[in-house]
């Protein structure tokens, strides 16, 4: 039967070349990547293996340096210069093949932003100048500024023979197409930017003359790999960041590459290297952020330009969203990145109606915590990375199935049940409430949160479907479960908002955060509240955004929101909409209509008007109640994960739910 979504998953061709649907993976980093001279290894190949086998039509892997000695700003980078790249190449596109994908390099010269301790000279660009990164990053290591190196037009045209020498060495591997990497203030967007390039040559000045880099390379990259090669460029629609490109000039620009280019890729914003003070957020978005965020782009260029075959990638969600953006003309292809982190399986669950099984990505931080070096990266994807011990992406079946209780319907409950099944145990999940989600479901309310809400769902979903016995509105006692004779027992029972011990926190105007945000709870007017972390930060906004006069109260000097992936956005948020933010201020008690509170460093103390207090100091693990359990099997086949173990987030919950299950 086929699918539901059949502009998605119809098979096309552009100069010849089949692509087996318009899914295609966005550049990642070079996670697991090259070996010391920057060679694909096996191991990359293993790693990129878990993608096309998911089903996406290209396998795109990101910032290959066309010449490593000049740009090399990631560890682990490819290099496309040295013919010896080819044959450790041929492997990754061969693997590609077996799955019906193709596999693509992203050609990239960033410019600017090698650093000179890289390479042992200055950076080449289209200017010279000294950038705010270099700036800081000189006052770092003690060093004067090193300025860029204005490009001679020697170097220009030696630059453009070796985007076209990687390309050449891309079809000698074996692939049909490559990108070339055009966005983000790499080295081509550097000559095309108002700010970077104040050449007077042909080169520069007018947007013509700027667009004069790209296309010569453009032109040197097609005499390079014939007419049957693919070639896919990259740009960003809008930089989002003073005196750069922004789209109307973007759309001026297209038109003198559009000949030039098989796929047009569309994405948004800037590199943010060493704090330079560009907007990594629209290159990365994170759950704060629009979903589709570059979609109304891609629709206006295909407007613009119908003849040009056009991808876009950012915020994208899954095959459904694609399907959308496809159906309706606003892109031609749809290109994820880390939706397939989350879920490397995506396309082929959505091709064979398997919708239920899909882990929806949170956009939170796996860009920023991403290292070679651990593979606790993805929030949902618990064996994200783990090729190796999982090659063909899932658990063995276990030597000996087992009768397992879960007690608790929130994430690492739900993350239990479906790791457990795939062992192939008997699984009966217990849940005392109505709804599956746990305290997911509290955090949901702002409308900013719609990757969490997606989420919530994707729980629901997968316990409608998944096949396991699910008892709701079944409190488990140790009497119910000792009645069933389980061989193993996991209790994810959750924990409960922590009271402050301070005079007046039983006062009836008092209560949690997320009871107020979601109307379980009466709020007044003068709101304060207890706690500066994510949670009392995102219940700030969204009770500042109805119009409530909102002050945050946190006794640490600083809030690490680095974990959520948006602290930036979430501090903008709470300034745009009037939160009062006092951090290192201690609460001491509270009296009906304010509460008194004491400077931690100065010992001063001030009193802030509140009809409403609302607490967000953290949670108590449940610990006691699951203890209650621990009789009810062997007692080493007994587990307390998630909250009931120790406060935690979505990632901790689904680790932690992972190793236990993959023991059982």
């Amino acid at each position: 039967m086929a699918s539901r979504y059949p502009h998605v998953f119809e098979p096309f061709e552009i100069r010849g070349v089949l692509y087996k649907n318009h899914l295609e993976q966005a550049p990642p980093g070079c996670f697991f990547s090259g070996d010391e001279r920057g060679f694909v290894t096996d191991q990359f190949v293993e790693y990129f293996r878990q993608y096309a086998r998911g089903g996406v039509a290209v396998c795109n892997v990101g910032n290959c340096s066309i010449d490593i000695t000049e740009s090399s700003d990631e560890a682990g980078q490819l290099q496309l210069s040295d013919p010896g790249c080819v044959m450790p190449a041929r492997k990754f596109s061969e693997m590609c093949e077996i799955y019906g994908a193709h596999g693509s390099f992203e050609l990239t010269h960033n410019g600017k932003d090698t650093a000179y301790e890289n390479v042992g000279h200055a950076p080449y660009s289209a200017s010279s100048y000294i950038t705010v990164a270099e700036e800081r990053r000189a006052k770092m290591l003690g060093r004067d500024p090193i300025p860029t190196i204005e490009m001679s037009r020697e170097k220009i045209r030696e630059t453009v023979e070796k985007y076209a020498r990687a390309a050449r060495f891309c079809k000698q591997a074996g692939m049909k197409m490559c990108m070339i990497h055009g966005a983000h203030g790499n080295l081509i967007a550097q000559f095309a930017s108002p700010k970077y390039n104040t050449r007077t040559d042909e080169y520069g000045g007018s947007l013509r003359n700027r667009a004069r880099f790209a296309n010569e390379i453009l032109e040197a990259v097609r005499g390079a790999v014939g007419n049957d090669f693919v070639i896919e460029y990259r740009l960003s629609a809008d930089e989002h960041a003073p005196d750069q490109m922004h789209f109307p000039e973007t759309l001026e620009f297209i038109k003198y590459i559009q000949d030039k280019v098989d796929i047009l890729h569309v994405s948004a914003g800037i590199h943010d290297l060493y704090g330079e003070p560009y907007y990594l957020r629209y290159l990365v978005s994170n759950y704060t952020m629009p979903q589709q965020l570059n979609v109304h782009f891609s629709a206006a260029v295909k407007q613009a330009f119908p003849n040009l075959t056009v991808a876009v990638v950012g915020g994208i969600k899954d095959p459904g969203q694609a399907e959308e953006i496809i159906s309706s003309g606003k892109a031609d292809l749809v290109a994820i990145n880390r939706a397939l982190h989350a879920d490397y399986d995506m396309p082929r669950k959505y091709a064979e109606g398997k919708e239920w099984q899909h882990m929806p990505c949170l956009r939170c931080s796996c860009f920023r915590m991403a290292s070679p070096h651990t593979n606790k990266l993805c929030s949902v994807n618990p064996m994200w990375g783990r090729f190796k011990e999982y090659p063909q992406g899932c658990l063995p079946p276990a030597p000996v199935k087992k009768k397992v209780a879960v007690i608790g319907g929130g994430p690492a409950g739900v993350e239990s049940v479906k790791w457990l099944l795939q062992r192939g145990h008997d699984v009966t999940l217990y849940e005392k409430g109505d709804k599956i989600g746990g305290h997911v479901r509290d955090a949901v309310k702002a409308d900013f949160k719609a990757d969490l809400r997606d989420y919530v769902r994707y729980m629901e979903d997968f316990a409608a479907n998944c096949g396991a016995r699910i008892l709701m509105n079944t409190e488990a006692t140790p009497e119910l479960l000792a009645k069933e004779g389980y061989d193993a027992v996991i209790a994810a029972l959750g924990a409960d908002p922590i009271l402050p011990r301070v005079p007046g926190a039983d006062k009836p105007h008092v209560h949690w955060a997320p009871d107020a945000e979601n109307g379980r709870a009466e709020c007044g007017q003068n709101v304060v509240i207890i706690g500066g972390s994510s949670v009392g930060t995102e219940a700030s906004i969204n009770l500042a955004k109805e119009g409530k006069k909102v002050t945050v109260v946190e006794m640490a000097e600083r809030v690490d929101l680095f974990r959520t992936g948006a602290a930036s956005d979430l501090l903008s948020m709470s300034e745009e909409y009037g939160v009062e933010r006092l951090l290192g201020w201690k609460l001491l008690e509270i009296w009906d209509d304010c509460i008194l509170t004491e400077n931690v460093k100065t010992g001063e103390q001030k009193t802030i008007p509140a009809d409403t207090v609302l607490l967000a100091v953290g949670l108590r693990p449940r610990r006691k109640a699951a203890l209650g359990f621990a009789h009810l099997c062997p007692e080493t086949s007994f587990f307390i994960i998630g909250d009931a173990n120790q406060s935690g987030d979505i990632r901790d919950a689904t680790f932690q739910a992972f190793e236990v299950a993959r023991t059982i």
